[in-house]
């Protein structure tokens, strides 16, 4: 693809999807932080983008923005840097595009691309393999802890345990995401019991 049709790619996403306005809500110590993120998780040393904690984190200081929100800045962002991965563009090349659509980012912006593109751009790794593989989320993390239900309307003995498990994980498109739920006490056995068998399966591998 030429360099002047992965530009033209790269500005419909930006246009089209009203990623640019949202952009510019975000302070520059934030949106870098968000493309460090990003351009990480595109050379996988990072499972996927945080989008929660980082939004938490800018509400926190006072910018009005959801998290829907972000994580479409973050995909938009992800699909401009893997596109000009895969086309080579220079960071001239790069620039030049972003500062021609028809909702052009802020100065902020394009300089923290910049620095990015020019620090880690070419770093990317863009394998058809790497793309191809990457159709299924990936564990990050689990917690887990144990509670005692003091109320239900379908359960007549209250004070039952039960545990509760959030697992941690990264969608294909990078998104960190917790995924909560809870369990009775003789699920979690039946749980606990298939890790068993998965851990004395690999130390046959």
């Amino acid at each position: 693809m030429a360099a002047g049709s992965a530009g033209a790619l790269a500005r419909a996403a930006l246009d089209g999807g009203g990623a640019a306005d949202k952009i510019r809500l975000i302070p520059q110590d934030f949106f870098a932080e968000l493309c460090e993120q990003i351009i990480q998780h595109l050379n996988h040393k990072i499972p996927g983008v945080n989008t929660a904690e980082l939004c938490r984190r800018i509400q926190t200081s006072g910018i009005d923005i959801n998290i829907g929100d972000l994580a479409k800045v973050a995909n938009t962002l992800s699909f401009l840097f893997s596109t000009a991965a895969r086309n080579n563009l220079s960071t001239e090349e790069l620039i030049a595009t972003l500062g021609s659509g028809i909702s052009t980012l802020p100065k902020h912006a394009l300089q923290v691309i910049r620095h990015v593109w020019n620090e880690q751009g070419k770093a990317i790794a863009v394998s058809e393999d790497a793309r191809n593989t990457a159709t299924v989320g990936q564990f990050v993390d689990m917690k887990w802890k144990l509670g005692v239900a003091m109320s239900s309307d379908t359960c007549r003995s209250l004070k039952y345990p039960y545990v509760t498990v959030t697992l941690t994980v990264a969608d294909p498109s990078g998104q960190i995401t917790d995924k909560s739920f809870e369990m009775t006490i003789p699920q979690f056995k039946n749980f606990f019991r298939q890790f068993k068998e998965m851990a004395s399966v690999l130390e046959t591998v």
